[in-house]
């Protein structure tokens, strides 16, 4: 072999190194990103409980004592399951989540291609539970409000194109800008067919709001760690550290072979 071969096969080599690292170096951020942001989200709700209290009763909006409408299709205990997905998949994903919380919006990011393909191919169902974390921990109405909005999507049978818009439309944690019924309204536009006059309504009336409170009072009570909070078939997967969008997929697989 002449030593111009070898030269350029140790290049090659050296080039595929390079790039391995690369690729290693990217997952190894995304995951720290996702818990990272994760801890984010549950941190502060041990440091802001007295903000909690002192806000209690200020926003009349968010008093469950309204009539409790769940959106069209909601399921499970109490109605508080949005499903997205066929009701006969072989493997269930339980999310909770908040619209306002970044450790969603980087689950949301990561996943969601991987979400969509397994429940467009019939295998994944998923039942969403909506809470207002940020809310509770920052003060504001925006995680109640966009939950309201999503519900309301939902009755147009638009969530899940809804969904994806608010995290993609995510403002700042500390931004209540979901809080604005126009901005939220505004974000429907991204979704054809959903800005209609009974969707407008349903946003401004706050129509699922004592829904949406009694969803937050669900995640409460189920003394989760924080948003989001993703099981598969009753088991936390979040919580592993080694859990990415392929592996995710595996689980899914293997599910939908027994």
């Amino acid at each position: 072999m002449s030593e111009k071969n070898r030269d350029g096969k140790r290049m090659a080599r050296e080039r595929l190194a390079v790039e391995r690292e690369k690729q290693k170096a990217a997952d190894r951020r995304r995951r720290a990103l996702i818990v990272g942001a994760s801890v984010v989200c549950v941190l502060g709700l041990a440091a802001v409980i007295g903000v909690v209290a002192a806000n209690a009763g200020k926003d009349k909006k968010s008093e469950s004592s309204g009539p409790v409408v769940a959106p069209s299709g909601a399921q499970g205990k109490d109605s508080l399951a949005i499903p997205v997905g066929k009701d006969g998949a072989k493997a269930t994903l339980t999310v909770w989540e908040d619209f306002r919380c970044p450790a969603c919006r980087a689950f949301e990011t990561a996943y969601r291609p991987t979400l969509h393909e397994l429940v467009d191919s019939g295998k994944l169902r998923i039942e969403y539970h909506l809470a207002t974390l940020i809310d509770g921990n920052l003060g504001g109405s925006g995680s109640r409000q966009a939950a309201n909005a999503a519900a309301c999507a939902q009755d147009a049978g638009k969530f899940r194109d809804f969904h994806d818009v608010l995290y993609e439309n995510q403002p700042e944690e500390t931004d209540d800008a979901f809080a604005d019924s126009a901005k939220l309204i505004g974000l429907a536009g991204k979704v054809k067919g959903l800005d209609t006059p009974a969707f407008r309504t349903c946003v401004d009336s706050g129509t699922h709001n004592a829904w949406v409170v009694k969803s937050n009072q669900a995640f409460q009570a189920g003394r989760f760690s924080g948003t989001p909070t993703v099981l598969l078939d009753g088991k936390n997967i979040y919580q592993d550290q080694t859990m990415t969008p392929a592996k995710l997929k595996q689980l899914v697989e293997d599910a939908n072979k027994r």
